[in-house]
């Protein structure tokens, strides 16, 4: 089976949403679309399958966000895709794509609904959270 996830090793959510994958027994490629940005195609096709606005998958809260004036109600969509090709800290992460479907996955628990394996064994959340006890049952 094939599991992709768009990926930043430096957030938290994204790490866990990884561990989560691989908790499944899956190894999925790994996309760091900070070094390697979706096309604009890509992400038109991601955000068809997770059946998302463009503005649902901005970060709001990094730069270039309030430089850019990107919380005006100015850019059409083709617009703000074509900011988050050019600068993909504006997209939000982690995106997972499984055959089950397509998700951005924050919290990181929301992989789970699109996991076509069971967790193998007791996931807790790098912040102490247990999300699936010792015999794979997820908690919350």
């Amino acid at each position: 089976m094939s599991i992709t996830i768009y990926h930043n090793p430096n957030c938290g959510t994204s790490r866990n949403t990884l561990a989560l994958i691989r908790n499944s027994g899956d190894e999925p490629h790994i996309v760091y679309y900070l070094e390697t940005p979706p096309s604009q195609a890509e992400l038109k096709a991601l955000l068809e399958k997770m059946g998302t606005g463009v503005r649902d998958l901005l970060r709001k809260n990094v730069e270039p966000y309030a430089t850019l004036g990107l919380e005006e109600d100015r850019f059409s969509d083709e617009q703000l895709i074509d900011f988050m090709v050019q600068y993909p800290l504006l997209i939000n992460r982690p995106i997972v794509v499984t055959p089950l479907g397509t998700r951005l996955c924050r919290p990181a628990e929301k992989v789970l609904d699109i996991l076509p394996n069971p967790q193998q064994g007791m996931f807790v959340k790098e912040d102490g959270e247990i999300i699936i006890d010792e015999t794979g049952k997820r908690l919350k």
